[in-house]
């Protein structure tokens, strides 16, 4: 049977990237899949392309966040499972970062996650179901480089949402998304992926860092598997973590990622 058979799942951030991967993978593993997006024509050219339902969105909106819950619902019934994959990597340090461009990291990274949960965590609860999320988090989360100063902020926020630093677990922890719902048999969990190659990253690349063609070769040169993390690999563990086949694993932070934070030669 395939891993989703039976499932609805909305991908928030679907549109392109690590999302679209996501969509796709989705709906190879038989779930019905409904995905959000600002740009018109690129959502729209998806949905054609896979069969997937296109929500226009802009998640720096709460209300559109709930509201694009709303209409999956209202389209299919329920909603099983949600991804938030929305991400915004614009670059900025401690020192250069305006109020702006920290509270648009703010907005995507962790906000639109926060009432995206919200909205499907509460529909959840109210049918008496089972479901499944799962966080697109990164690697910055533990730390990142001094330009990803409000990027890592954010995503580190959102791993905090899923799961408290150790030390908070130690002292009894706080209310989070994967323990509080945990009796509800809602399984949270957050994958905090590295450096990636999608349309996207190429265009930051090219923007920031006067990138030129051959990028992904020259970056790969530099990484211990000798290339960036592949959007299909992602998306086949998200929809595993997704699916019943992930078991009753829940409120796991997942690195995945081929440096390992914390070590160091």
């Amino acid at each position: 049977m395939a891993l989703l058979e039976d499932k609805v799942v909305l991908v928030n951030g679907g549109s392109q990237g690590v999302g679209a991967g996501v969509v796709r993978a989705a709906l190879r593993e038989g779930a019905t899949v409904a995905f959000t997006g600002r740009r018109a024509g690129v959502g729209e050219r998806l949905a054609a392309d896979t069969g997937a339902g296109f929500v226009r969105a802009d998640l720096t909106d709460p209300a559109q966040v709930r509201g694009a819950v709303d209409q999956v619902v209202a389209t299919h019934g329920r909603v099983d499972s949600l991804v938030n994959a929305a991400g915004l990597a614009s670059r900025g340090s401690l020192l250069d970062t305006s109020p702006e461009l920290f509270d648009a990291h703010i907005a995507i990274n962790l906000r639109a996650p926060f009432f995206a949960m919200q909205a499907v965590v509460q529909h959840l609860v109210a049918r008496s179901a089972p479901g499944t999320i799962v966080n697109i988090g990164s690697n910055c989360a533990h730390g990142g480089p001094p330009f990803l100063a409000p990027y890592s902020a954010a995503k580190a926020g959102l791993a905090g949402l899923t799961l408290p630093h150790a030390r908070l677990r130690s002292r009894g922890g706080t209310p989070i998304a994967a323990h509080a719902h945990r009796w509800d048999r809602i399984r949270i969990n957050d994958l905090n992926i590295g450096w990636t190659e999608t349309e996207g990253e190429d265009a930051i690349q090219r923007e920031f860092h006067d990138a030129g063609d051959d990028w992904r070769e020259r970056a790969a040169e530099r990484l211990p598997m000798g290339k960036l993390g592949q959007v299909d690999e992602i998306a086949d563990f998200v929809v595993f973590l997704l699916s019943d086949r992930s078991g009753v694993v829940t409120g796991s932070v997942i690195d995945w990622d081929q440096n390992v934070p914390g070590a160091s030669d």
